[in-house]
């Protein structure tokens, strides 16, 4: 699941990423969490929107918000079928700006916290649902979902899912409320295990109060990418004697 994410890129980074016209101003964040308001990307008519919305989906036919469970993940296998995501699946598929996100894998007694970012560490997307509760007394409020896939093999080490992360040449058809759903719904798979690296983090994190720089501060090296595997000791120790050996001279 995704229940902790980061979005600390400056926002003019952030605009020209996703193509927006408005120019919001808002500050990094370290350590968002569910029922707070989040940045989203929408359609609106031809034009891409930014907007805030609350994290955590309401339905539409919810009648009350208290006795109703928060829906701030909705699994990409069942998007179509359930009745809380099949009508946003279908109408109001929108985009969330992060640069990461947080996960917890059991340390015996306690949960250690790690930090998932792109190798780049450059900003991407979320993909979600949002919808627009209305209540009683005519309030409305704008809520969302994060989608989530089954983790990639980089991630498996650390929980069996993982957000839906698109590639900017997917904005377009995952946004445009035209596009053929099933080609919309394949958009949905797990990132590939190169574009992400993870390292533990400080147990910080995990009171939603603590919102600064260092929630993401590394205790250990990011995790190899996957191609990136040590070279056998005992080759390696025959290449340093043929390099000390061979004709050439060293710079060092």
């Amino acid at each position: 699941m995704c229940g902790r994410y980061v979005i600390t890129s400056p926002p003019d980074a952030i605009r020209r990423l996703f193509g927006y016209p408005e120019q919001p101003n808002f500050p990094p964040r370290y350590n968002v969490a569910p029922t707070q308001p989040v940045p989203v990307v929408r359609q609106h008519g031809e034009v891409r929107q930014f907007t805030l919305m609350r994290w955590g989906l309401l339905p539409s036919w919810v009648k009350d918000p208290q006795a109703f469970t928060l829906l701030i993940n909705a699994r990409a296998e069942t998007v179509n079928d359930k009745p809380a995501f099949r009508n946003a699946m279908r109408r109001r598929r929108c985009l969330l700006p992060a640069d990461g996100f947080y996960e917890w894998r059991q340390a015996g007694a306690r949960k250690q916290p790690f930090f998932i970012r792109r190798r780049d560490s450059a900003p991407f997307a979320f993909a979600g649902l949002w919808e627009t509760w209305a209540g009683p007394g005519g309030e409305e409020i704008d809520t969302v979902a994060i989608i989530t896939v089954p983790a990639n093999a980089a991630l498996q080490p650390l929980h069996h899912r993982m957000p839906a992360i698109l590639p900017p040449p997917a904005f377009a058809p995952w946004l445009d409320p035209r596009a053929d759903l099933a080609a919309a719904t394949g958009l949905l798979t797990p990132a590939p295990d190169e574009n992400l690296e993870f390292f533990t983090v400080s147990e910080a994190v995990n009171k939603v109060a603590n919102d600064d720089p260092r929630n993401v501060a590394p205790l250990a090296a990011p995790a190899p990418a996957p191609d990136a595997v040590p070279e056998p000791a005992p080759r390696l120790a025959r290449r340093r004697a043929a390099a000390v050996n061979d004709a050439q001279g060293s710079l060092f």
